[in-house]
């Protein structure tokens, strides 16, 4: 008998028409199916027809009964030889079967890995619409920001334009009080020269009255002698007060000066003295290189002869100052210089002592020398023109010793004054002053 084995499988990923199509055939044939489950795949086993079993089941019973031993060990050889087919068949199936296991594990891993893949693309879509969204709100922000920064750019720029205006307004009204000041100078500058003119009237009717042992005689006699500074006439022996002709160094020029030979020990050198208001200080450029004044009453020596007289070794410079109610004070600097003209006569102060004020009321670093007509302060208001006098003024700083002067009962509130701040304020006009130098190995 020839027995003949038929298997088919199929799982869930086959075409069910495609296996219904063959299930008919096999059908239509006469040959019977029989069906295992195994997880998502079945298979089909396809078995011989009856009809044909039946013929070869008669056919080798005759052939036994002709031949019976021949046609049974026959027989029992064809179904060893039929189980070993089977057997084989089996074995295939079952590799076939785990074969399909392990597609289907892998087919699961690349489902889960698939929807892995899939959360993940989702999460980071969710990640790029938040970013999206907040970088939206930045954009908000920044267009806010700079639409603020604009309002405040025109505000700013509306301020300037006032401060513009205001400044403008305020220059005009300096200017204004500036001619104004300057014609009050000039009535006042006439007024000095009368009171000044009348000081000298009375000053040559005591001359001529006095007696022979008086100081104007000395003068008279002394003033004949040359010297390079009063510490040279004081150490030459002449040890009384007075004018004295001193030599402009590197020149044959001569300059009267009063010597203070009593004084700290004598041998001061007078560049300055305010008593009375007789001399009008409010002087050009020239006037304060040259000097002008009385040396016996009020003057100013000259910026040339002091600086080419301080830069030929170091000086000293004291400055002695007197209120209306019968005060003294000094201010003393151990080193004292002017600079050339090419330098605006700067003055150089170090070592400030004495009882006017702890701190310099002359502005520290020096400051260059300005006049009604040459304005070299740190000021755009021109502080020689409001405050009067030529001076070292920096912006017009806490002292002015050649101010305008003013008598008692009328020196006080005074900006334009004779000011020494570190000891009366800046409103108070003193009295009198005296600035004198010698050498600082005296």
């Amino acid at each position: 008998m020839q027995l003949s084995v038929y298997f088919f499988w199929g799982c869930s990923f086959f075409l069910a028409s495609g296996y219904n199509s063959f299930s008919k055939s096999m059908e239509a044939m006469g040959k019977k199916q029989y069906q295992v489950q195994h997880g998502s795949c079945s298979y089909t086993f396809l078995l011989p027809e009856t009809d044909s079993c039946r013929s070869s089941a008669a056919f080798v019973s005759n052939a036994v009964q002709r031949d019976a031993p021949l046609d049974y060990d026959d027989s029992v050889q064809r179904l060893q030889l039929l189980e070993n087919i089977m057997e084989n068949n089996t074995q295939w199936l079952m590799k076939v079967l785990n074969q399909t296991t392990r597609l289907e594990l892998q087919l699961l891993e690349h489902s889960l890995s698939t929807n892995k893949l899939e959360r993940q693309i989702s999460d980071q879509t969710n990640e790029i619409t938040k970013l999206q969204e907040k970088n939206s709100f930045l954009e908000k922000r920044v267009l806010e920001m700079e639409d603020k920064h604009t309002l405040q750019l025109k505000s700013i720029k509306d301020e300037k334009d006032q401060l513009q205006v205001l400044v403008a307004r305020q220059n005009s009204i300096i200017e204004e009080l500036e001619k104004q000041l300057v014609t009050a100078t000039v009535n006042n500058s006439v007024l000095q020269k009368q009171q000044h003119d009348l000081m000298e009237t009375v000053h040559n009717l005591l001359t001529m009255i006095s007696t022979p042992n008086s100081k104007n005689n000395f003068i008279a006699k002394e003033e004949q002698i040359s010297f390079k500074d009063c510490a040279e006439a004081y150490k030459s022996g002449l040890t009384t007060s007075g004018i004295y002709t001193l030599t402009v160094p590197n020149t044959a020029q001569e300059k009267k000066a009063y010597c203070d030979m009593e004084t700290g020990g004598g041998g001061w050198t007078v560049i300055q003295r305010r008593e009375d208001g007789s001399v009008d200080f409010h002087r050009t450029w020239k006037e304060y290189k040259m000097g002008f004044g009385d040396p016996a009453g009020e003057y100013w020596l000259g910026n040339e002869f002091v600086s080419q007289l301080t830069n030929q070794k170091r000086y000293v410079l004291k400055i002695h100052l007197k209120d209306w109610e019968g005060n003294e004070a000094y201010s003393l600097y151990d080193h004292f210089s002017l600079a050339n003209e090419e330098l605006k006569y700067r003055i150089y102060l170090k070592g400030l002592t004495g009882t006017a004020g702890k701190i310099s009321s002359i502005s520290q670093p020096g400051n260059d020398f300005s006049t009604k007509d040459a304005d070299n302060d740190k000021c755009i208001c021109k502080c020689s023109q409001m405050l009067t006098g030529g001076w070292w003024f920096d912006a017009c700083g806490p002292s002015n010793l050649n101010g305008m002067y003013y008598p008692l009962r009328q020196n006080n509130n005074k900006f334009n004054g004779i000011k020494w701040y570190y000891w009366k304020g800046s409103g108070y006009s003193l009295k009198a002053t005296t600035m004198m130098i010698r050498p600082a190995d005296f």
